[in-house]
């Protein structure tokens, strides 16, 4: 019996073909619709041939799997062990310990001294190579000693363990203004720490403060090669042979939602310190590569929806190659996460790896036409960034100049302006929240203040993107706990339900975004009716929302007679077009559309309802 190819049935795929029916959706608009563009101009195209070629990059060896590293910042040491226990026994491979001052430290950290380490880590048997990870900030030499002293205490063979120290002088810099130590320092203690037998990698090249700032994926490769190369002009100077010296350092990354521009960073790091490694004259080995859940995509409003976004961010990072993951736990916005939004952290990634078997393909995107254009994208933009600071004298040169943070912040205002206009979303927070969501449980621990003092150079300042809605909605809690009561705007929709609930919908989920409860008709009513139901909603606000069909027939005699009937403030859902004149002069004083800036409307509303 011959073989049956089913592709014989269906004619063969065209560009050309596609292209012509892609034509005739758009109706006369420019193909350009279908793309969009990167903080960093690059322009994602809707279709992408097959790659020309498809080189696996060199990352995790073949059917390893990732470390699963949970991040320890519970202040309480004997609070910390029993978590770090019961993560160690319950599917984590690893344990990242943060210390005060570290990059990504919100004010919870574990105590850097020697009883609260050798506390915390009771019971872990550091000597069969538990992945240790130290995420260090002022004081790191002393944990670092406190640390290796510890092993030595317990009598256990310093080669048998498996800590990664992260002395990271520069990224403590960028994200706190100043630091007590230099590269030089660094490379002082990895000689030190070499000698006493530690294997560890010593030096973090980290890129989460240009991310959690704002930055886009190429500011952030840019500055962790140029961390990177001051550590490894740093040992060699310190008589290291760069040979031993790449091996001492590792790099470090925020994953985000942003599924496919994520796993291209993660690849596009490792073809970059390829690249390096070459200039040095060396043989190119596999970068290590961890990677982190993104701060800045972290919500307190419907925190639930951290756990979706953690779960791509994941994906993305462990498909990009990296060697270790640790995902935030979903409530750690609120606070210090309890011991259920830590297992859930800690679930995500044993989901993925144990039963998606994520772990067995070497590098899935290879081959891939897009993700293969964004990584080529990537490293050719992040290697000019890279030689623009380099021109400059370096990553601390840099910093000190404002280089990095005047990069960094012309892209966080351009993602403030995107999150304002809801170009950028997030689910729950800023587009579909939910009024009546319940409260979540974190610890009852205040976070320590952020320590001030003189700074060495302006910091890169972390940034949640929903926080100004945030801001608007605990305005929204405090007018309900005074007087029983959130502020309201009632949405007046006009003619049938198939004429006003697409724009009742999009007018709903953006004043509640800002927590102004929207109330809103479900079925057909007359004027009158309608009037009658603002009256008794007891808003001060409202809301038109129709068809242009009907604003043109009814939108100027229903504004007038929401403004008769005591109306504060008019908005009509969409744009007027010609109409603009005369719902005006009707009474309708704002317009609500796609694209306008929802911030300056919600601020705008709580104005109109303190007036």
């Amino acid at each position: 019996m011959s073989d049956l190819s089913l592709a014989s049935a269906f004619p063969k795929a065209e560009e050309s073909a596609w292209k012509e029916l892609v034509e005739k959706a758009l109706k006369g608009a420019p193909f350009s619709v279908l793309e969009s563009k990167t903080y960093d101009g690059t322009v994602i195209e809707p279709l992408y041939p097959p790659a020309e070629s498809g080189a696996v990059i060199p990352g995790r060896d073949p059917g390893a799997p990732w470390e699963i590293t949970q991040r320890i910042d519970i202040t309480d040491p004997g609070t910390a062990n029993g978590q770090i226990l019961e993560d160690l026994n319950n599917g984590a491979s690893g344990i990242a310990l943060l210390f005060p001052g570290a990059v990504g430290e919100c004010g919870y950290a574990l105590p850097a001294d020697a009883d609260a380490i050798g506390a915390a880590l009771e019971g872990v048997h550091l000597e069969w190579g538990v992945p240790l990870e130290l995420q260090l900030g002022a004081n790191a030499a002393a944990v670092a000693t406190s640390v290796a002293g510890l092993v030595e205490l317990r009598d256990l063979p310093a080669n048998h363990t498996n800590i990664r120290f992260g002395f990271d002088p520069i990224g403590v810099l960028a994200a706190k203004g100043t630091t007590d130590a230099s590269p030089e320092d660094v490379a002082v203690l990895a000689k030190d720490l070499s000698a006493r037998g530690f294997k560890g990698r010593f030096a973090a090249a980290d890129g989460r403060p240009v991310h959690e700032a704002g930055g886009t994926e190429a500011q952030e490769l840019a500055f962790a090669l140029a961390s990177a190369i001051a550590y490894l002009r740093a040992f060699e100077a310190a008589g290291i042979a760069l040979d031993e010296a790449r091996r001492m350092i590792f790099f470090r990354l925020a994953a985000d939602q942003n599924q496919f521009l994520t796993t291209a960073k993660f690849r596009a790091l490792r073809k970059l310190w390829s690249r390096i490694e070459e200039a040095c004259e060396l043989i190119p080995e596999p970068a290590f590569v961890t990677g982190e859940t993104a701060w800045r995509m972290m919500t307190k409003r419907h925190a639930q929806g951290n756990i979706v976004r953690g779960t791509i961010a994941t994906l993305a990072a462990a498909v990009g190659g990296a060697n270790a993951v640790t995902v935030l736990p979903y409530t750690a916005a609120l606070g210090l996460p309890e011991a259920f939004a830590r297992r859930v952290a800690r679930n995500t990634q044993s989901v993925l790896l144990e039963e998606s078997n994520l772990y067995r393909v070497a590098d899935p995107a290879a081959g891939s036409g897009a993700l293969e254009a964004l990584t080529s994208e990537l490293c050719a933009k992040a290697w000019r960034l890279f030689q623009k600071f380099e021109e400059a004298g370096g990553v601390l040169k840099g910093l000190e100049g404002g280089l990095f943070q005047d990069a960094v912040g012309e892209t966080r205002d351009a993602r403030e302006s995107a999150m304002a206009q809801r170009k950028e979303s997030l689910i729950g927070t800023s587009e579909f929240p939910d009024l009546g969501e319940d409260d979540l449980d974190v610890m009852d621990v205040p976070p320590a203040p952020a320590e001030t003092g003189a700074q060495a150079v302006t910091p890169l300042k972390p940034m949640r993107l929903g926080e100004p809605f945030e801001e608007l909605r605990d305005r929204s809690d405090a007018l309900l706990e005074k007087t029983g009561a959130r502020p309201k705007i009632f949405l007046a929709c006009l003619g049938r339900p198939a004429d006003f609930n697409v724009r009742a919908a999009f007018a709903k989920s953006l004043f509640e975004a800002g927590g102004i409860e929207a109330i809103a008709a479900t079925s057909e009513k007359t004027l009158p009716e309608t009037i009658e139901g603002f009256r008794e909603s007891g808003a001060s606000l409202a809301c038109l929302c129709s068809s242009d069909q009907v604003y043109a027939s009814d939108g100027a005699e229903a504004a007038k007679a929401l403004k008769d009937a005591g109306a504060a403030h008019v908005y009509l859902a969409g744009k007027p077009g010609d109409l603009e004149t005369a719902l005006h002069e009707a009474g309708v004083e704002s317009f609500v559309a796609a694209g306008g800036n929802a911030l300056e409307t919600l601020t705008g509303a709580y104005e109109h309802l303190e007036a």
